[in-house]
């Protein structure tokens, strides 16, 4: 019963650890990403007004986003728990989704903050973009999706802050590291894995 967001900058490896999570905690990774795309792939109604949107070029509404999200949450293997990933994005869609769980007697446990030095991402991110030949992602281009996810977050992350389900975590380091600093920080506040549930093994994130 244990339901959760995860947020980090972009590189800090938030995509390695939600799939963690859902594995440890038993609960399903649900982003907003996956939900745009398996709505599309399946030509559902909401999926094609998504593609219509996102071929023109335009942002998903929060209306939309929205539907979609609440749509997913009310599939069976998210009753019990949940990792939000990607959503909320925007001060209305966290009023939403807590209209969204408090009309079902729920509510959030924890939203889990990667947190990593803005220098030391963007440095490891530029190394790989030589490496794989992605002339395309230069600094620069690294530096200004840093400050778009600072600029669009920090409000969502005062508000949780002031909640106290704020749990920052250094995401920098090795993978296994930063799965055992974030199930130290969830056992903290008494939320703990599934009986049998262990985080697979995994290399550095470097």
């Amino acid at each position: 019963m244990t339901r959760m967001l995860i947020v980090g900058p972009p590189g800090a490896g938030k995509g390695t650890q939600a799939s963690r999570i859902t594995t440890t905690y038993g609960i399903p990774d649900i982003s907003t990403g996956d939900i745009f795309r398996a709505n599309i792939k399946n030509e559902t109604p909401l999926g094609k007004q998504v593609k219509a949107i996102v071929d023109a070029g335009d942002y998903v509404p929060d209306t939309l986003t929205n539907q979609l999200v609440a749509d997913r949450l009310g599939e069976e293997d998210a009753k019990n728990g949940f990792l939000l990933d990607g959503y909320p994005r925007t001060l209305a869609q966290v009023d939403y989704l807590d209209e969204l769980l408090a009309g079902k007697g729920q509510k959030l446990d924890a939203v889990i903050q990667l947190t990593a030095d803005q220098d030391e991402i963007v440095e490891r991110l530029t190394k790989r973009a030589l490496e794989q030949g992605r002339a395309d992602d230069s600094e620069e281009a690294i530096r200004h999706r840093q400050e778009v996810y600072l600029r669009e977050t920090s409000p969502l992350i005062d508000v949780y802050r002031e909640r106290g389900l704020l749990v920052p975590v250094d995401g920098l380091g090795a993978m296994d590291e930063v799965a055992e600093r974030i199930a130290s920080a969830l056992a903290e506040r008494g939320i703990t894995p599934v009986a049998g549930a262990s985080a697979s093994a995994g290399e550095s994130v470097a």
